[in-house]
């Protein structure tokens, strides 16, 4: 054992106050909550705790100043008979057997410079141990102090995104997810559920600490792009694509849903640009009921050019000519 002074980096002439604070400093910097991973720490804090053994405590210190004790406690000889040990003591009155004392009493009575358990508590205090330190007997740390167990600690939720396609939220109201257990379950989506929603899955996060009970699973619902509808709050957008004879004729033409194909009357001289809607054909709301499936006709023109549409377009033009634009264009 070195010499306690050199140990808690203190003169010989410290003060008790000065002392005491040497050792705190010591205890917080190597306190075993700290170093969990460290023997080296943890041998300092052994050896920072029988340093303020020693010198923490009025007798003890004078003992040892005066060379009577070493860094240990363990009496040293001052020459002559046994009188000369100072740690000799009596252990009780029957046969008047005496004996030595092993370690000592704990530092920091009615003589120290400050209570060793006290010095312990305030740093286990700022650790989050929130018991009571106590020194000394198989409970300790080497140096005597050990916190109450560790608190059980909740787990921290999961954030899991969830890709949504709209056949899913109209038809089966369910998505799929893995948590982070590895266990893929289904996930109900509530009615009217929108972009960037959040459901939570309780119990179903991150496990807990200490025994503490799992976090929860945070789903976020993205939705997948689609390649025909585009959406708009609970409405879906749709470009139909016609020819120009079913827009100058009118025409049925098949339309896709998410629940499935309809037949839509196109009204002859159908403008391309005219919105159809149907309705209830759109995404759940929250109240229960479904938006509208909102259809823009676009007039697509033939993929190469022909002679008699040309004629017919000139002649028209010569006898019913029409404005497509306002006034506002001129």
């Amino acid at each position: 054992m070195r010499d306690p002074y050199s140990v808690l980096g203190v003169a010989k002439s410290a003060s008790e106050g000065d002392i005491k604070k040497a050792f705190r400093k010591l205890a917080k910097k190597y306190h075993p909550d700290q170093n969990k991973d460290d023997p080296e720490a943890q041998k300092r804090f052994s050896e920072a705790n029988q340093a303020y053994e020693i010198v923490g405590d009025k007798e003890k210190r004078a003992k040892f100043d005066r060379g009577e004790i070493d860094a240990e406690g363990k009496p040293r000889f001052q020459g002559g008979g046994f009188d000369g040990f100072s740690g000799y003591e009596d252990f009780g009155a029957a046969g008047g057997t005496r004996g030595f004392r092993s370690g000592g009493a704990r530092p920091g009575g009615s003589s120290g410079g400050g209570s060793f358990d006290d010095i312990l508590n305030d740093i286990f205090g700022s650790f989050g141990g929130g018991g009571r330190a106590r020194s000394g007997g198989g409970e300790g740390f080497a140096g005597g102090a050990r916190a109450k167990a560790a608190p059980k600690q909740k787990g921290s939720n999961a954030e899991i995104v969830a890709r949504v396609s709209l056949e899913d939220i109209v038809n089966s109201g369910k998505t799929q997810v893995t948590l982070p257990s590895g266990k893929t379950v289904n996930v109900t989506l509530p009615k009217g559920v929108v972009e960037g929603e959040k459901i939570r899955l309780k119990g179903q996060g991150h496990p807990g600490e200490n025994g503490g009970p799992p976090g929860d699973a945070m789903v976020e619902i993205r939705l997948k792009p689609h390649k025909l509808f585009e959406v708009k709050g609970s409405d879906l957008h749709l470009d139909l694509p016609l020819t120009l004879y079913e827009a100058v004729l009118g025409a049925k033409v098949r339309t896709p849903t998410l629940s499935g194909a309809v037949s839509l009357t196109i009204p002859a001289n159908a403008s391309s640009g005219k919105t159809m809607r149907l309705k209830g054909k759109g995404l759940p709301t929250k109240n229960g009921g479904h938006g509208d499936l909102l259809v823009k006709l676009q007039i697509i023109m033939p993929p190469h050019g022909d002679d008699e549409l040309d004629t017919l377009m000139k002649a028209w033009k010569e006898i019913t000519p029409y404005r497509a634009r306002g006034p506002e264009f001129d």
